[in-house]
């Protein structure tokens, strides 16, 4: 699936401008303070247009107060505009979603075992169903028989089937998509209204998007300045009466809406439902606001070696022997101890030993008992019907294994093992009874590029730490070929979150990835935990965020846009007040300069008259809303650098720029009038 979606679409603009209409509704435009203000203030300037004597007697006439009901207007509509633009594109993407909910037939396995049809909607937790090839998954669930290809491209857009199988951490099953060969038999783990697919219907849409600290912390502030001005602006009116000016009612409006910070009131929501869609087109579904925000705030990144920072795919190198073992012997017992193990890792050995010239006879073996391997042990292998052991595993395990049979430690040994971790490789140790024959070296790969982006996290100041459950040695080596600041090396599950609690303890916020049941505990720990889509129920229902691609790296990703949410707040709050300096500029003389004519020297825009300096400085208030959604919407460009030099930048560009804009939009818009006569 292609990273970025077309975003805004006829259909959705036209939807937006008729729900910009239906967001007039004053119980839904008291939830923004500014806004409502503004709006209060249009209905005053329509009751004027109407009466105009209303409040007092008329000194502007009818039609001044028409032109500012009109402005403040659609002052008005174009904030609607821009928040009801962001959730269209929400909407949109959830009725996408819809289609692929739509009536599934379930074959739900009796007791006697048969099946029956149920629909989809009637499927309840526990019920245990069987889907064959071609055949939807009605809802989520878990794998408990089978194995099978999964087309997962209406949740995820991918093309490319994964494979899921009972056990382990890919069984699980989002409802939507579609067994592509074999089949399965699963446990369903959601009542009806309560799937996956509902889940992302409903957070798509926005309709349960709450507010983040900063977002509430800034609305508060928006709302303290709006209080202020207002105040301002009734201590004018005394002052007015003792300088003998009349200042008439539109006149006072459209002054506290020209100061009061309306811009940013008016894109305050369309930025923080942008930030979540934005996340979404990345194909990651987060399951807050809030989420993607801290995902913007987080110092330190704890990620899992394999799947992560290398692909993954341990592959077999080479087989080393240790001194008095022949080449061809280590091969043979390498694949005597792998034959039977249908990990990658296992087949791997396998292939290698095959190209080596090496062979397994099948019917020699029947009796063979296969010893599987277990986090316990950290070993696999043959137990053979004479007695013979054979095994392979962790180096440390198969010294136990030999010296619990009385045999003796190769000197070389441990150089070997070493050679291969710093390498960056990983050592298995092969053995019979009480002999090591030597090692095998499997060899994963950093992912590239990698390097590149810790350094960028780095200068932004996120610390980035390495989870591994491999030796120091291996682990120190891809920590220096990976480029991160730290690792943790031989890690359990409860290491991860004694990591997490640690960074957190210092005031940190801690971002994770995981895929396995074993990583739920410390995806609920992180302040950003995010999900593989792949992985287990318990996974995702522990993490704040979902990767429908399953792709770990894409924790990078929504770092940024977690960042360029943040930065796009702020630089749209800088513009917005700065903005008032230039309209203060424009209006404050222009209402007492025929009652005090030394204030003609604030006139530096020159501008025709008081009303054209109101109505310019209203009508680019207005319109310089529309002009920002885009940047509201897109996000500001997120550069990697400081929080020193992003200030600085922020200031210089948004800062000054907010100042400089609106003098010549203010000064442009009163010619404009001039010229058509207007005033």
């Amino acid at each position: 699936m292609s990273a970025r979606k077309k975003t805004i679409t006829k259909d959705i603009a036209a939807q937006a401008a008729l729900d910009a209409f239906k967001k007039l509704n004053p119980a839904v435009m008291i939830k923004n303070p500014v806004m409502f203000i503004v709006e209060v203030g249009t209905a005053i300037t329509m009751l004027l247009s109407i009466w105009p004597a209303l409040f007092a007697a008329d000194h502007v006439g009818r039609g001044y107060n028409v032109t500012v009901f009109i402005i403040l207007l659609f002052t008005v509509l174009f904030g609607n505009f821009a928040e009801a633009l962001a959730e269209g594109r929400g909407k949109a993407q959830a009725d996408t979603l819809r289609r692929t909910k739509s009536e599934t037939m379930a074959k739900v396995l009796q007791q006697d075992g048969t099946t029956r049809n149920v629909p989809s909607t009637q499927l309840k937790k526990g019920d245990i169903v069987r889907v064959d090839a071609g055949e939807l998954i009605p809802t989520d669930g878990e794998i408990i028989e089978g194995l099978a290809s999964i087309d997962e491209s209406a949740i995820t857009g991918e093309s490319a089937p994964v494979i899921k199988e009972a056990g382990g951490d890919f069984s699980s099953v989002t409802g939507g998509t579609r067994v592509a060969s074999d089949y399965i038999i699963m446990k369903v783990m959601t009542d009806p209204g309560e799937s996956f697919l509902d889940r992302m219907i409903s957070l798509v849409e926005g309709a349960k998007r709450q507010k983040t600290p900063n977002e509430i912390a800034l609305t508060t502030l928006l709302a303290v300045l709006t209080i202020i001005f207002m105040i301002v602006i009734m201590t004018m009116v005394p002052m007015a009466d003792y300088l003998n000016v009349q200042l008439d009612i539109a006149t006072l409006i459209a002054l506290l809406v020209c100061l009061i910070p309306t811009t940013i009131g008016a894109l305050l929501s369309a930025i923080g439902i942008a930030g979540m869609d934005r996340v979404t087109q990345f194909n990651v579904l987060a399951m807050s606001g809030k989420a993607v925000e801290a995902a913007g705030d987080i110092d330190t990144l704890i990620l899992d070696k394999t799947g992560t920072i290398t692909y993954g795919n341990r592959m077999a190198a080479e087989f080393i022997p240790v001194k008095g073992t022949a080449a061809k012997e280590m091969t043979f017992i390498a694949l005597q101890a792998s034959v039977k193990d249908e990990t990658p890792e296992g087949r791997s050995i396998v292939e290698l030993a095959k190209k080596l010239g090496e062979s397994w006879a099948e019917n020699e073996y029947a009796s063979a008992e296969i010893v599987e391997f277990t986090a316990e042990t950290r070993m696999s292998g043959l137990d053979l019907s004479n007695g013979t052991k054979i095994r392979k595993g962790a180096v440390d395990a198969i010294k136990k294994f030999v010296g619990a049979n009385g045999g003796s430690i190769p000197a070389d040994l441990d150089e070997i093992t070493n050679r291969i971790s710093r390498a960056g490789g990983t050592p298995l140790a092969t053995a019979v009874n009480n002999r090591i024959y030597g090692v095998i070296y499997l060899k994963d790969t950093v992912k590239p590029g990698l390097k590149e982006r810790f350094a960028e996290l780095r200068a932004m100041g996120i610390k980035t730490i390495m989870c591994t459950g491999d030796n120091p040695l291996t682990a120190a080596t891809i920590a220096l070929e990976a480029g991160v600041d730290d690792f943790i090396a031989e890690a359990k599950p409860e290491d991860k979150i004694a990591a997490i609690k640690k960074e957190q303890q210092e005031g940190k916020l801690v971002a994770m990835t995981g895929d396995g049941t074993n990583d739920a505990p410390a995806l609920a720990q992180a302040d950003v935990g995010l999900a593989m889509n792949s992985g287990t129920m318990a996974a995702k229902e522990a993490a704040n965020m979902i990767d429908l691609d399953s792709d770990p790296t894409k924790l990078l990703s929504v770092v940024s846009i977690g960042k360029q949410l943040l930065i796009t707040r702020g630089a749209l709050t800088t513009f917005s007040i700065s903005n008032d300096i230039a309209k203060y500029f424009a209006i404050i003389p222009a209402m007492f300069i025929l009652a005090m004519p030394q204030l003609d020297a604030l006139n530096i825009m020159n501008l025709a008259s008081p009303k054209s300096a109101i109505l310019s400085a209203l009508i680019f208030n207005a319109i310089i809303i529309p002009l920002l959604i885009p940047i509201a919407m897109k996000g500001v460009k997120f550069r990697t650098l400081s929080a020193d030099r992003l200030l600085t930048r922020n200031v210089l560009i948004y800062g000054v720029g907010g100042i400089i804009v609106p003098f010549v939009g203010i000064k442009l818009i009163d010619l404009v009038l001039y010229s058509l006569n207007i005033v």
